[in-house]
Formats: C-alpha cells, sequence, structure tokens
C-alpha cells in the first residue's frame, strides 16, 4: 500500500479527502485544517500525503509545520510504510486516534520529548449552563486580547504539538489564527459586568460538523462558570452557523475540563494521543 506526497494542495486528490470526509467526526482536525490552508492561514512547508490500494484511496496525513503531523483514521496496517515515507521529515510530533499514533511512534524511531492523551467527545443533547454575563462575537478590538489569551493558553495547556527538550521550542504565533477566527466569526467572547472573562472557538462547519476549541479563561475569572457558558456559546454559535454535529477534545489530565464538557451533553468518542519528538 504506498503512500504519495506533495508539498502543493493542489495535488491532493480529490478521492483523498473524499476519504476523510466519509467520517468527519473522526477526522475532524485534518478536514479543518485542510480548510485553512485552502483559506491561506496555514500551507508554508506543509505536506499532504495519501495512502491507496488497488488504485483505492484509503488513508490519508497532513503536516503543517511547526504542528504535529496529523494522522486521520488511517488503517493500522500501512502506519509503519507512513513513518518509513516521512522518515527524512523534520517533525515535532505526530497527533491522532491513539492506536495509530503510538504505532508510528513505535515505527519511527524517533526519540520522544512528552505526550498528551486526548479524548474526542461529540455533542448529543445540548445542556444548559450557569452564569453571569452573556456572550458575543469578538470583532477586531479583540484581537489583541485573544491573542494574549491564546499564548497564556499555550503555556498551560503544552498540548503536544510543539518541539521539547534537546531544541529550542518552536511556539506559534496565536494572531493569524485570531485574526482569520474574527473575520470568519468564528471567536466567542463571554463578558460580564463589561469585563472580557472568557472565549470559544469554532470551526465553520464542514459536512455538518463542527469542533469547538480555545476554550480559555484567565486565571482570575476562574471558578465562576466562565469556561462552561463560553463553550455553551461557542457550540450554540456553531449549531446556527449549521452545524448539526459538534466535537471537542480535552486533555485527560484536566479532569474539571472534562467534567464541564460532560455536563454540557457532550459524550466521549474514542481516545487520541499526542507525542512530541525530540
Amino acid at each position: 500500500m504506498p503512500w504519495t506526497f506533495s508539498e502543493r494542495i493542489a495535488e491532493f486528490p480529490d478521492a483523498a479527502e473524499a476519504w476523510l470526509r466519509r467520517d468527519p467526526v473522526r477526522n475532524t482536525v485534518p478536514l479543518t485544517v485542510l480548510a485553512r490552508v485552502r483559506g491561506g492561514l496555514w500551507g508554508d512547508g506543509a505536506v499532504f500525503g495519501w495512502l491507496t490500494d488497488g488504485g483505492e484511496v484509503r488513508g490519508a496525513v497532513v503536516h503543517t509545520p511547526p504542528y504535529a503531523l496529523l494522522l486521520a483514521d488511517i488503517p493500522q496496517d500501512s502506519v509503519a510504510s507512513l513513518a518509513e515515507g516521512l522518515r527524512e521529515r523534520d517533525l515535532a510530533g505526530v497527533s491522532g486516534p491513539k492506536d495509530q499514533v503510538e504505532a508510528f511512534a513505535s515505527a519511527a524511531g524517533r526519540e520522544q520529548a512528552g505526550r498528551t492523551s486526548m479524548r474526542l467527545y461529540r455533542l448529543r443533547t445540548l445542556l444548559a449552563a450557569s452564569s453571569t454575563g452573556a456572550a458575543r462575537a469578538a470583532d477586531g478590538d479583540d484581537v489583541e486580547l485573544v491573542t494574549g489569551w491564546m499564548a497564556a493558553f499555550s503555556e498551560e495547556a503544552e498540548p503536544g504539538f510543539r518541539r521539547a527538550g534537546g531544541r529550542e521550542a518552536v511556539r506559534e504565533d496565536p494572531r493569524p489564527r485570531v485574526e482569520h477566527g474574527v473575520r470568519q466569526g468564528e471567536v466567542v467572547l463571554w463578558e460580564d459586568g463589561g469585563r472580557r472573562v472568557a472565549t470559544a472557538a469554532f470551526s465553520r462547519p464542514i459536512l455538518g460538523m463542527s469542533r469547538i476549541s480555545s476554550v480559555y479563561t484567565p486565571p482570575k475569572f476562574r471558578e465562576r462558570g466562565y469556561g462552561s457558558a463560553v463553550t455553551h456559546a461557542a457550540t450554540r454559535a456553531a449549531q446556527d452557523a449549521g452545524a448539526d454535529v459538534v466535537v471537542l477534545f480535552t486533555n485527560l489530565a484536566n479532569p474539571t475540563s472534562n467534567a464541564i464538557y460532560q455536563a454540557l451533553g457532550y459524550r466521549p468518542v474514542g481516545d487520541y494521543t499526542a507525542v512530541n519528538f525530540r
């Protein structure tokens, strides 16, 4: 089963994206990354890979540096050949379904510098959240604040998408992502008493699927229900934008966020892992 790679998204076959679209829930991250590359947000140094067997596409992967290699729900027996095909590529890490990531990390033989265990949740029925304040869409005047919050979020979350140990850490500049999200109407703020106290984002629906991300409350505003409230508001905004399936990831090391999302009606789909390479 040969893997083919290209640095040009125009060469990524329609059949490969169609394969991802067969399961937009489990393949939520590659699908949204592809959409953003096409929108001009990322793409420098990217590589797109697809697996063929008997002329039929059976898998796809995406790598947009400095992020980790993104594995879709690819066949387990294709992972070793993928690792071999990318052996010379500079990878900060690998992220995706747990079993495939563990197999890739083993086959790649690269020194590991840490990992994050995650769980994918899917909304069943949106339940109420209780907090003072109200939600609104972020605008251009909020970009500076939200950019600072996203930098702090990255520092706190350590999501496994950066290099660690041995080399200088590669940190994303969150501003382009924040600016893009604000332009698209994807960034939600929670305000209370005239103060901006929390934020969350959602992705524009793909095949009716949207993903909640970047949920952040600054430390001084925590334990007041703002995180739950802004997640509820972002979920509702995704539904208003046309999503009938809403998903999100949690870090399994954070029991608070896992409890909050389940209280809102999110239920587990499967476990994912991100592994850092040195």
